[in-house]
């Protein structure tokens, strides 16, 4: 068990160290994602001005509900497309059948991956959010609802993987993962409350929001960070997240793992 974890915090430093050197490769990516964070804040913070105070969707000033809203929706949906990309990245280069029948499981790549793809995008999150909320709005947070964010965020992230390697294995089945990922984005950035709160669609379409776990993920951490409210307070949309973590992730790997096996079968590991 001992020998078990040290290998696997070893493939831990390991990544992490190729993350840092690629991302010292291409220094000008930092330059250009940080001119696009600027602009975004700009754009949002006057478009808030533009609609005026009065709106408060869900009690909330619209520039920190907006806020929240498009950049944890970003982080989930760019760790989720990780998946995705690492699946054709492995597949075109013809390194799939190499990793895939390694000594490490599938299952451990599958975190190593989550890992990677999250980590990378967790500062850029957290500036995000820092920049807008208390340099632009000045909001001022409720550290002692720090626990009720971090309980939804993790849930979150838990859930992203979850649906990631969904997509993944959909990429492994049918090679049409990307078709699925841009479906499921459009669906998710119009019903999930990210720009606007899904209380304003129409019944039919509020019900479909509610069964996509980011929009409970948004509104978790809305609640913990924005309203005021405390791991109680929050405790549905955090229950709610739980009950889905506990049905996605099970099922993601058992998908994953029949079409594994079956493109193992058919010969088709390294097709895209």
């Amino acid at each position: 068990m001992t020998n078990r974890l040290f290998r696997l915090c070893d493939k831990l430093l390991a990544i992490a160290r190729k993350d840092f050197l690629t991302s010292i490769r291409y220094r000008s990516a930092f330059l250009m994602t940080g001119l696009g964070v600027v602009a975004e804040l700009a754009a949002f913070y006057y478009l808030s001005r533009a609609i005026g105070p009065s709106f408060r969707p869900q009690g909330m000033g619209y520039f920190p509900f907006l806020l929240v809203g498009t950049g944890f929706y970003a982080f989930l949906m760019m760790g989720i497309n990780s998946f995705l990309s690492s699946m054709q990245e492995s597949q075109q280069s013809g390194t799939l059948e190499v990793l895939m029948t390694s000594r490490t499981s599938p299952a451990t790549l599958i975190f190593l991956n989550a890992v990677s793809a999250f980590s990378r995008n967790v500062l850029r999150l957290l500036l995000y959010l820092a920049a807008g909320l208390v340099i632009l709005s000045g909001v001022h947070l409720r550290y002692e609802n720090l626990l009720a964010a971090a309980a939804a965020f993790i849930l979150s992230v838990v859930i992203a993987v979850a649906i990631g390697i969904m997509t993944a294995a959909i990429q492994l089945g049918t090679h049409k993962g990307s078709a699925v990922m841009w479906l499921f984005g459009s669906v998710a950035w119009l019903m999930t409350g990210t720009m606007f709160p899904v209380t304003v669609l129409p019944k039919p379409l509020l019900w479909i929001a509610k069964l996509i776990p980011i929009t409970h993920c948004l509104n978790a951490l809305r609640f913990s960070l924005l309203s005021g409210g405390t791991l109680q307070g929050v405790g549905r949309e955090i229950a709610i997240l739980a009950a889905f973590s506990v049905v996605l992730l099970p099922s993601g790997l058992l998908i994953f793992s029949y079409m594994l096996k079956r493109a193992r079968l058919e010969g088709t590991l390294s097709f895209y």
